[in-house]
């Protein structure tokens, strides 16, 4: 439906009044009704009551409230309650937010070189590249950003950016913190363009292995080059590696399927409430290789373009899937611009595979009582086809047709990944393990008993919803002049709470390790060195390897 004047005339709104406040009446309702519109499930009274009844509210309490108030900031938590409710990647932009994101975007950035992290506010190195602009001006894996050009660092790294694309080919003046000094460099930035290619090996009975970091503009053709170049040197079959790839365009997922499969195939579609907006997404390049064995492997921070293609290629009995249950990112987003140069990001559809499973894990709609959204539970999966019969179940995400706990997620170690505490103990880590070679790196039990020791010591780096209800019962008891009668049973209480998790972390002792190597020896050896242990050692790999070599277990996994 279009709205036009009189429709809103209709609202009582103002138009081109010369007054600042009567325009803000205007745009207020205006704004919160494209995104009402956007979403809603009602007819166009209900909208249009909902509209009034804001409008009038914020007027009178803008005209009316005891304490002088900020129409920008009443707007500003309006907006925030109205989106909260919604799934994280339906966010408002301001027209700041808006221009920084353009120039970003559009500046074309130099690389630095290395991969920066926030952490409680501050900045940290947290991926070096090896022989860029960073690993030659000394920055090291655990450095603390403190400054660019002389200009001390906000909590917002779009300065970094906008500072560094203002400066291609120029030098840029850093200040970093390690070990309590604080040093400066100079380095320039490379325009040099990265590859998404991580690693691409022969590996042994002619499998060839790629690795691939997040699906940029090149990734298409980068792996189909580094593919050929496998087949040259004799690769009969191949290993893709998707672990821990964040996903990136959808156009370069579905080109990537394509490599292996038929032109004209479904690799996914898009469902939304508004019809246009339902999408068929089919390969449009022709096949490199039709009957090339392949194995694809995920864990739980494979998300997004990363679930498109494992998916696709599971339900097209086209791959076997090896590791853990994927994220489950399955919504898609568009920008909306609206009034005064701000814009909305709105998730519009959501993702399936060929076979119709949903991708999405999480249910916003449907919240616990802590307000985290829930996760389908097993028993409720529903069951689809895959192209050959296969039984292949929804829930959120792809689950592997061989499943690894060394890929799989649980709650302390996704608490684990969203701390510090792995950034800080690698930096205690390589002052008492010189490793001077890849061979004699080593991870012992003994290393893995003072990583426990290490978490321990920093309890907060492993918050979970349980100490969230402990700590409210704490408060609680103190407000209610109780703390004096239960603070020892409660400090108790907080100690078994911590033990259970350092046991739980143990009972969990192979996905913590993964992660954990994966931490540690780009700090010593590079990206290529992670890559060449894994080829060696990871347990995913060697399963992919000896599948692949066995022909009559890689057609039983794909027939039903």
């Amino acid at each position: 439906m279009k709205l036009n004047f009189s429709f809103f005339k209709k609202l009582g709104l103002v138009f081109n009044s010369p007054n600042p406040l009567k325009r803000l009446f205007w745009f207020v309702p205006v704004f919160v009704g494209l995104v009402l519109l956007s979403s809603a499930r009602g007819g166009l009274f209900e909208i249009t009551k909902q509209l009034e009844i804001f409008n009038t509210l914020f007027k009178e309490l803008s005209l009316n409230y005891v304490d002088e108030t900020s129409p920008a900031q009443l707007m500003d938590k309006a907006i925030t309650g109205l989106l909260e409710g919604l799934d994280p990647y339906t966010v408002f932009w301001t027209e700041q937010e808006v221009s920084d994101a353009r120039i970003s975007k559009e500046s074309n950035f130099a690389s630095l070189g290395a991969g920066f992290k926030q952490f409680d506010g501050q900045w940290f190195v947290v991926a070096i590249d090896q022989n860029g602009p960073a690993d030659k001006a000394g920055l090291r894996v655990g450095d603390q950003l403190r400054s660019i050009n002389g200009v001390g660092l906000t909590q917002d790294l779009d300065q970094l950016s906008q500072i560094v694309a203002a400066n291609t080919n120029k030098q840029v003046d850093l200040a970093y913190e390690r070990d309590n000094k604080v040093v400066q460099v100079a380095l320039t930035p490379d325009k040099k363009p990265e590859t998404p290619v991580l690693s691409a090996q022969l590996l042994e009975g002619s499998v060839g292995y790629i690795a691939l970091k997040e699906f940029s503009p090149t990734i298409y053709k980068d792996t189909k080059k580094a593919l050929f170049e496998l087949k040259s040197s004799g690769a009969s079959a191949l290993i893709l590696d998707l672990r821990n790839n964040p996903g990136g365009l959808l156009t370069e997922a579905v080109n990537l399927v394509s490599l292996f499969v038929p032109k004209g195939t479904l690799v996914t579609y898009t469902q939304s409430v508004v019809p246009e907006y339902n999408m068929s997404y089919v390969t449009q390049q022709l096949p490199a290789d039709l009957d090339l064995p392949l194995v694809v492997l995920i864990n739980a921070r494979s998300a997004s373009a990363s679930e498109i293609v494992s998916g696709a290629l599971q339900d097209l009995d086209r791959a076997v899937i090896i590791g853990g249950r994927s994220f489950g990112k399955g919504l898609v987003q568009r920008p909306k611009p609206l009034s005064y140069g701000t814009q909305l990001k709105v998730t519009i559809s959501r993702y399936y595979t060929p076979s119709g499973r949903c991708i999405q894990a999480l249910d916003y709609w449907q919240r616990d009582a802590e307000g985290e959204p829930i996760r389908t539970e097993p028993e409720n999966y529903n069951a689809f086809k895959t192209a050959s019969g296969r039984t292949v179940y929804d829930g959120g995400g792809i689950l592997p047709d061989k499943v690894f706990e060394t890929s799989s997620d649980h709650t302390l170690l996704s608490s684990l990944l969203k701390s510090r505490v792995m950034l800080d103990y690698g930096t205690e880590f390589i002052k008492s393990h010189p490793f001077n070679r890849l061979e004699d790196f080593v991870f012992t039990a003994k290393d893995f008993e003072g990583f426990l020791d290490f978490v321990a010591a920093h309890p907060e780096s492993i918050q979970t919803v349980s100490d969230g209800l402990f700590s409210d019962f704490a408060l609680a008891a103190e407000k209610e002049g109780l703390a004096p009668y239960v603070d020892n049973e409660l400090q108790v209480m907080n100690k078994s709470l911590l033990r259970a998790k350092i046991d739980l972390l143990k009972s969990k002792k192979e996905a913590v390790k993964t992660v954990l190597i994966e931490s540690l020896l780009p700090r010593y050896f590079y990206s290529a060195g992670l890559y060449t242990y894994k080829t060696l050692n990871d347990p995913e790999i060697k399963e992919g390897v000896a599948i692949l070599q066995n022909p009559k277990a890689y057609a039983k996994i794909l027939k039903p």
